[in-house]
């Protein structure tokens, strides 16, 4: 018999990435609080310059640089040492298939994002699951699991699923602990929605050190989720290796147009970051009143909460009960945490009845 091509032994062993979903299981069109958009949509500025952008039967600028050099200005950094992928998730991926391969390891913290695993697999490394403090990145026990073989750290901050942040002085605590030939890579998805005074200084760590690599997304604050824009900084040397084997025209010209654009409005980021303080903590602050039956919420600096199901009511009853109620969120089994539900913060409309719906779920579980 014929033989088909066989994949590398370590593809077998990767789980597709699921997204968030947007519809039930009949197809209905549901609320979606699963995927962290934004509620507030888009920049005006950003979606006059995607409208406006070269034709598409135009190659892009594989160097994206006017969006570069936008991120420069704004961030204070060389835009040299800038690379431009599609979404964080490409630079993700090619930062563990430039510094990891097979027989080395690459730690990530349990309930970290989840695509950690499949890009450290896809590299044929091995990962390593660090244990977590309160569904948060424990710095000593991720420096424990460190070992002759590890090549790559990741550590999302804020994290995602969970809503955790390390603060500047526990990040810098890791860094320093590491070895020098073992790369730190910070994804920063849920950077803007940081207050500005709580930054955990990644920016600077990239900017001093030679093995820092910080990520960033135009997918949350910046509303361009559709567009798969996505960034990182860091030592030239890091950029270079980063760049011989990324994608040969990353980005649209739409995308950087928009990008471009959506860099330059920072009112609209600063807005989206206040919503979502104010629409969270009040969110929160609802949901406080349902800790005698059971739910917890993980204290979260990001767009999104993590809400634990504790008591009678279980976080896959109160899944099937908010798609029921027309809300989608995000139930997570599949990363450990059966009890838990990851809720996107949306309009304050929109999570006063959400919080509405938990409370008359809870009341029926008792």
């Amino acid at each position: 018999m014929a033989q088909a091509p066989v994949p590398k032994s370590w593809i077998a062993a990767i789980h597709a990435y699921v997204p968030g979903k947007s519809t039930g299981a009949d197809g209905r069109a549901l609320i979606k609080l699963s995927a962290n958009e934004n509620p507030l949509g888009t920049s005006e500025q950003a979606l006059a310059a995607r409208a406006a952008a070269v034709p598409p039967h135009l190659y892009p600028d594989p160097d994206s640089t006017a969006l570069r050099e936008a991120l420069g200005r704004l961030h204070g950094v060389d835009p040299a040492r800038i690379i431009c992928g599609t979404g964080s998730g490409e630079l993700l991926e090619i930062a563990a298939a430039a510094f990891a391969g097979p027989g080395d390891e690459c730690i990530y913290v349990r309930y970290g994002f989840s695509l950690y695993d499949i890009v450290i697999r896809r590299a044929g490394a091995e990962p390593v699951v660090a244990p977590d403090a309160d569904y948060g990145t424990d710095v000593d026990a991720l420096l424990a699991c460190l070992s002759p073989r590890t090549r790559v750290v990741f550590v999302a901050n804020p994290n995602n699923p969970t809503g955790a942040f390390l603060p500047r002085a526990g990040l810098a605590r890791l860094h320093a602990a590491l070895p020098a030939d073992v790369l730190l890579v910070i994804d920063q998805a849920y950077a803007e929605y940081v207050a500005p005074e709580h930054d955990d200084g990644a920016l600077e760590l990239a900017a001093a050190h030679a093995n820092v690599l910080v990520t960033r997304t135009f997918s949350k604050a910046y509303g361009l989720a559709g567009e798969r824009v996505g960034w990182a900084t860091g030592a030239p040397a890091l950029i270079d290796a980063l760049g011989r084997i990324r994608g040969a025209f990353p980005l649209g010209n739409a995308a950087q147009a928009a990008a471009a654009a959506a860099v330059a409005d920072q009112a609209f980021v600063n807005h989206s970051r206040q919503h979502n303080a104010t629409t969270r903590a009040s969110f929160v602050a609802a949901l406080a009143g349902l800790g005698n039956h059971g739910l917890r919420v993980v204290p979260s600096e990001a767009n999104f909460v993590l809400v634990l199901f504790e008591g009678a009511l279980t976080a896959e009853a109160a899944y099937n009960g908010l798609t029921a109620r027309g809300f989608i969120t995000r139930w997570l089994p599949g990363q450990g945490l059966p009890h838990g539900l990851r809720i996107t913060i949306g309009t304050a409309e929109q999570m006063e009845l959400v919080a509405a719906h938990l409370a008359e779920l809870a009341g029926a579980a008792k």
